[in-house]
């Protein structure tokens, strides 16, 4: 056994006995955040389940009571498919931050590649949460679906699955930081230079990422499957997609190469890099690089509104 095979193996052993280690950050805490970000304030956060194939999908609704928007937006975190919760930055703050310009957001806990449950199972509870999320946001033909990391691979697997007759298509996609395809494609040579400033960052995600996409799937065949990989197969008839990459991270490989799948399948793709960031930027929330790229997303999504948001208070 490798020495990184032998470190996966480790922290799967650790995590299927103790789960996903709780937030303790101080800086993720609500009320930090919303020191630090005060248009957070006025977000209220609804604890929520949703009916799900493998049982109950634990999720939360974030929603602005003072602005309202054509959009809904459902978010799933990343952690390998393996760790992460819903107090996490990567979840929380992102879904206060989206909520807070008006677009409501139902962020999902997915269940985890761990003591035996694999693909579809993650897939399958987003895909419910999905399709239960109207009820919850309201206006199902501007319902967004993205993530980060493992959380975009199963929004992009998910849009998949509804493009083939699942359920209604998104409005669109807006994938972070994701992993689409089962082995990492080719670096660019931006990717390479950009890899130099740190390259233990290749090395590590080298190392971990076959480990981790076999953890995922449980079964070698299924690295071929076109709803686990999306990237694998035809990607015509996609959703409009919105994708952001960080700097420094071997994943970049995976979300530029999908990006130019997607084009050349004549989706609508809009593809951006945030300078001087490594991979989970979106789980680090006193570091400004995390605002910047929630900033283009919202930017995104408004540009794809139907109809204008208007303030609630408004008289």
């Amino acid at each position: 056994m490798t020495e990184a095979n032998a470190t996966l193996s480790g922290m799967l052993a650790a995590l299927e006995e103790h789960g996903s280690p709780p937030e303790t950050r101080p800086e993720a805490t609500t009320e930090a955040l919303v020191e630090r970000y005060p248009e957070l304030a006025p977000v209220i956060v609804e604890q929520v389940e949703i009916p799900g194939p493998h049982g109950p999908v634990e999720a939360r609704v974030y929603g602005n009571p003072d602005v309202s928007s054509a959009s809904g937006f459902v978010w799933a975190h990343g952690g390998a498919w393996v760790a992460g919760n819903l107090d996490n930055p990567e979840a929380h703050w992102v879904a206060l931050a989206i909520a807070a310009t008006g677009v409501p957001v139902l962020s999902v806990e997915y269940r985890k590649a761990l003591n035996g449950v694999h693909f579809p199972v993650p897939s399958d509870d987003v895909l419910a949460a999905f399709l239960a999320a109207p009820a919850l946001l309201g206006d199902p033909t501007n319902l967004h679906i993205g993530g980060a990391s493992a959380g975009a691979n199963l929004a992009a697997g998910v849009a998949k699955r509804l493009r083939d007759g699942a359920g209604p298509l998104p409005a669109g996609m807006v994938l972070a930081y994701g992993l689409f395809h089962p082995t990492l494609p080719d670096y660019s040579d931006e990717l390479r230079e950009a890899l130099l400033t740190d390259p233990q960052v290749d090395v590590v995600w080298r190392a971990v990422v076959p480990g981790i996409n076999l953890n995922f799937v449980g079964d070698e065949a299924l690295l071929d499957d076109p709803y686990a990989f999306p990237a694998n197969g035809d990607v015509a008839g996609m959703p409009p997609a919105y994708l952001i990459n960080s700097e420094c991270d071997s994943l970049r490989s995976s979300g530029e190469a999908f990006a130019r799948q997607l084009a050349d399948a004549s989706v609508d793709v809009v593809v951006e890099t945030e300078p001087g960031t490594q991979h989970g930027h979106f789980d680090q929330p006193l570091q400004p690089h995390g605002a910047r790229s929630l900033e283009r997303i919202v930017g995104w999504i408004e540009r794809r509104e139907t109809s204008p948001r208007s303030s609630l208070s408004a008289p």
